[in-house]
């Protein structure tokens, strides 16, 4: 075939002209009509690394996906996607199937952006590199990142016709690096509000396709978030709101999976099953298989801007992947502890969590004080923490005692007056509250176990008194308080991704003493203060039939009205900055907040001494020590010997591993040290 090419192009780059002329021809090929499910049934296969059920990709196994990713090829007329999604439906997977859609079918520039570069990298690592090396066909067109001059690196892969960036939406320069026909925007809910002062991430990302107009693909998925912050949520209701609808197997009436249509015997969520809402049936979960292959998506509403969306519960899971039963037990789990509740709706239901912004009544809070005596640990505290708040004229520390499941009690409230410039005043923090053995109400001691101290102000002498003190460390597991009486300098941030946010190092002016700096995310922090606050308690009748507080409840010696109001200044308030909704904090102005900071600092502190990730053994042992349950065997304990044991032959004594928690319980007795 004589096409006309000149000869000069011909000989560079030492190619032949018959080289060329393959490589044009594929080049201007158009754009096939297979669709992605197509592609993916015949080539793509699952890398054991990456996937439970490896081997090859069956769409028939997720029925639901198959009109999501047909939509992405370029055949549909829609331009934007939008998958609002529980876990355990494979929405991270039909994103992955489109990729290598594109990169052998319909090649062109794509961009795939995860909440941060990091996991950008770890998924590139994790699914896109199994993904390009277990496909032949995909790797025919990326050549091997170990050749020179491949293009294929972690997060840039080259192939023919085409550039795959993957990206994170914490990076400006990353979300800006290159025009892009093909979107993919992976937990979207999980993206920082403002990229480095340029605006929304997803904003700074849609203006790469731009210049594609009515031939670019965009596909947003994610697991929502919160009620009226949730991005995924937001493009969803701008969309046409599709729902899977399923077949009853004994009346055929097609209906969304619901929630509230499980049934279960109590106490028995793996039984749970499904009632028709239209026979009232019960539908056992084996029929589930033949449900999804019948099912159908219905759109509900009218979109504006042509916008398709998809909404899908964990209920529609595949067998063997997450069960009604699993649901059930989920919801029983958030039912007795509030905490889960949110991770329940999220992740199950794939609906935003409403949280109640408005702060507890005060008066209630007064109303139902205790009468413990303060400056005494109740029964139930097992270990104290203590928040200080500095202002100007004086410090303000809250000491709170802590029980299993985050039960907790204000032991006291320490206001020290005086100029914090001056070293007198934290003379007396120290010797008054850090080094005082607190009673309790067993006729033990116990000390302060961590104390954070508020940096925003007066920050070098917050370093000053912090580095006489033993401080936290920052492992790959977290936060660890090594020793008693440990100090940490914190400082409030505004972000809401957990509460322990990063460990920084300090500006001591020049002096490095590895002094660290705690980053605390207030909300988190105050959200879960007074979704605690909020709790229901049993009566005093309940109490005494055996009837035990919720976790999380915060009990209060007799305080006066001034600390309550304190407590509860503050409320949550959805702004529009830039264009996007943003939740902050907001100060009754008629009000001070210095106990609701020192209660924010005293839930840090317990964080770094590990109250999130304490073990069993951990609770019995402070326990133990204090004399409020039976001790745990150690060694030098003489246990009785069966006569059974008797009659056996001794066996070879072996050396056995002792735990790092049993030896120190062993050598001290005290689970602190």
């Amino acid at each position: 075939m004589n096409l006309g090419m000149p000869n000069s192009i011909s000989n560079e780059g030492g190619y032949d002209s018959l080289e060329i002329e393959n490589i044009w021809q594929q080049a201007v090929k158009p754009d096939p009509y297979l669709l992605v499910s197509e592609w993916a049934d015949k080539y793509r296969l699952l890398s054991p690394k990456s996937a439970a059920e490896p081997g090859r990709w069956r769409t028939a196994r997720t029925p639901y996906l198959r009109d999501i990713m047909d939509h992405l090829a370029p055949s549909s007329p829609v331009q934007r996607i939008v998958f609002m999604k529980g876990s355990q439906v494979g929405g991270t997977e039909c994103g992955n199937n489109w990729i290598g859609y594109v990169i052998h079918a319909a090649p062109g520039p794509m961009m795939a952006v995860a909440p941060t570069v990091e996991l950008a990298k770890r998924h590139s690592k994790q699914r896109i590199d199994p993904l390009l090396n277990d496909v032949p066909e995909l790797r025919e067109k990326v050549r091997p990142a170990r050749e020179r001059d491949s293009g294929n690196t972690i997060l840039s892969k080259d192939f023919l016709g085409g550039l795959l960036i993957m990206t994170g939406a914490n990076s400006a320069v990353g979300l800006r690096s290159m025009p892009a026909r093909y979107l993919f925007m992976d937990e979207i809910d999980a993206y920082p509000g403002d990229v480095d002062g340029e605006g929304d991430p997803i904003l700074l990302a849609e203006r790469r396709s731009a210049t594609f107009k009515r031939r670019r693909k965009i596909f947003m998925v994610s697991t929502p978030t919160v009620k009226g912050l949730s991005r995924v949520q937001r493009e969803f209701e701008k969309s046409d709101q599709r729902f899977f609808h399923v077949p009853c197997p004994e009346c055929n009436h097609f209906q969304p999976l619901r929630f509230t249509q499980l049934r279960w015997p109590e106490n028995e969520p793996q039984k749970a099953e499904y009632v028709c809402e239209s026979c009232g049936c019960l539908i056992a979960e084996h029929h589930k298989t033949a449900m999804l292959a019948r099912g159908e998506w219905r759109a509900t509403a009218e979109t504006t801007d042509g916008t398709i969306g998809y909404h899908l519960s964990s209920l529609y899971s595949p067998i063997g992947w997450f069960s009604w039963g699993d649901a059930a037990a989920m919801f029983e789990d958030a039912k007795r502890n509030p905490d889960l509740m949110k991770g329940f709706v999220n992740t199950v239901l794939g609906e935003p969590y409403e949280e109640s912004s408005d702060a507890p009544e005060w008066q209630r809070l007064y109303e139902r004080r205790q009468t413990y005596v303060q400056g005494v640990v109740p029964m139930g505290g097992l270990f104290l923490t203590a928040g200080v708040d500095v202002q100007k004229d004086r410090l303000e520390c809250e000491i709170v005692a802590w029980g299993r499941n985050k039960e907790n009690w204000s032991v006291d409230y320490v206001i020290l007056d005086g100029d914090t410039a001056r070293p007198e005043i934290w003379k007396r923090l120290d010797e008054e509250v850090l080094q005082r053995d607190w009673p309790h109400a067993t006729g033990h001691t116990m000390p302060v176990r961590v104390m954070a101290v508020d940096s925003g102000y007066a920050t070098q002498d917050v370093y000053g008194f912090v580095r006489n003190h033993p401080q936290a460390v920052w492992g790959g597991n977290g936060a660890r308080a090594s020793q008693p009486r440990t100090v940490v300098a914190v400082k409030g941030q505004d972000r809401e991704t957990a509460l322990i946010l990063s460990v920084s190092k300090a500006d001591t002016g020049g002096k490095r003493r590895g002094l660290r700096v705690w980053n605390v995310s207030g909300p988190v922090a105050k959200m879960e203060l007074y979704r605690w606050l909020k709790l229901e308690w049993p009566t005093d009748r309940e109490i005494a039939e055996g009837a035990v507080f919720p976790p999380g409840s915060c009990h209060f010696p007799q305080y006066g009205e001034e600390y309550f109001k304190q407590l509860t200044a503050e409320r949550r308030v959805i702004r529009v900055v830039k264009g996007f909704p943003h939740a902050t904090w907001e100060k009754d102005p008629s009000r001070n907040n210095e106990a609701l900071d020192c209660r924010v600092y005293a839930r840090a502190a317990a964080t770094i001494y590990g109250i999130d990730r304490m073990s069993e053994f951990k609770w019995r042992s402070l326990e133990q020590t204090l004399g409020v349950e039976a001790e745990i065997p150690t060694r030098g304990v003489e246990i009785p010997v069966t006569e059974e044991a008797k009659a056996e032959p001794p066996k070879p004594q072996t050396k056995k591993r002792v735990t790092f928690p049993q030896r120190k319980a062993v050598r001290a007795n005290d689970p602190y040290l």
